[in-house]
């Protein structure tokens, strides 16, 4: 009785931060998830779709690796995406329609998915050939920098952003589809009369706008906390 009431205390006292969606497809995604929710039967479970969004990123980075000695695996990638967005975006939702909502648990256990889901992602595209490793890598370390920013900003500031301008996880899930499409005709871009690898192209114009974010959004984060904090 007392471990229920200390429980019940903890998660009272604990306070939920701001959830900022400012991407493209926010609204539409919204709505389309909350309908979906709505109508998920009952044996369908958040932490079930939690681990769904994990294997199927895990899939993803496989089926990378595979299409190295055969393309046609691009088309598994594709698939683990779509299961990747279901998963990983259904689960809060189902929570909240269900009145489940566990906020340490659920934003803990998310992001650990994210940052091992983005690792197996980025391990298996550097596999396939389609891009170099220090694309991949500096890809990872990108992400990695800018996922670390925004949980310190979540703690201190009690304020998650999870789009970055118009760009959310669902807009780069769309880019990385179209990408995939493009290397089924050809894994070449040429840019100013040089050939090079489409997703270097991309990989690297990605890494270069994490990094540019990480630093901005850092700058700015720290001006806003020395405000709210001044010395003297």
């Amino acid at each position: 009785m007392k471990s229920n009431t200390a429980i019940a205390a903890h998660r009272q006292a604990f306070e939920s931060a701001r959830r900022i969606n400012r991407s493209l497809t926010a609204g539409i995604e919204k709505r389309a998830l909350t309908s979906m929710a709505e109508r998920a039967p009952r044996w369908m479970t958040s932490d079930g779709l939690t681990l769904l969004g994990l294997l199927a990123q895990i899939g993803a980075g496989v089926f990378y690796a595979l299409s190295r000695h055969n393309h046609a695996a691009l088309a598994g990638v594709i698939v683990c995406i779509v299961l990747n967005w279901f998963g990983d975006s259904m689960d809060g939702t189902l929570a909240r329609v269900r009145n489940q909502q566990r906020p340490r648990y659920g934003f803990y256990v998310d992001h650990m998915v994210d940052i091992l889901g983005a690792t197996a992602l980025m391990c298996g595209l550097g596999f396939s050939g389609f891009v170099h490793w220090q694309v991949a890598v500096a890809m990872l370390i990108a992400f990695l920098l800018l996922s670390a920013e925004s949980y310190l900003a979540t703690y201190t500031l009690s304020s998650f952003q999870m789009s970055q301008g118009m760009f959310g996880p669902t807009e780069i899930r769309i880019l990385l589809i179209v990408g995939n499409l493009a290397l089924l005709r050809s894994p070449y871009a040429t840019v100013m009369g040089h050939r090079m690898l489409l997703f270097d192209l991309g990989g690297t114009v990605a890494a270069v706008a994490m990094f540019t974010m990480a630093i901005a959004i850092s700058v700015r984060h720290t001006a806003e906390l020395d405000r709210q904090e001044p010395l003297g």
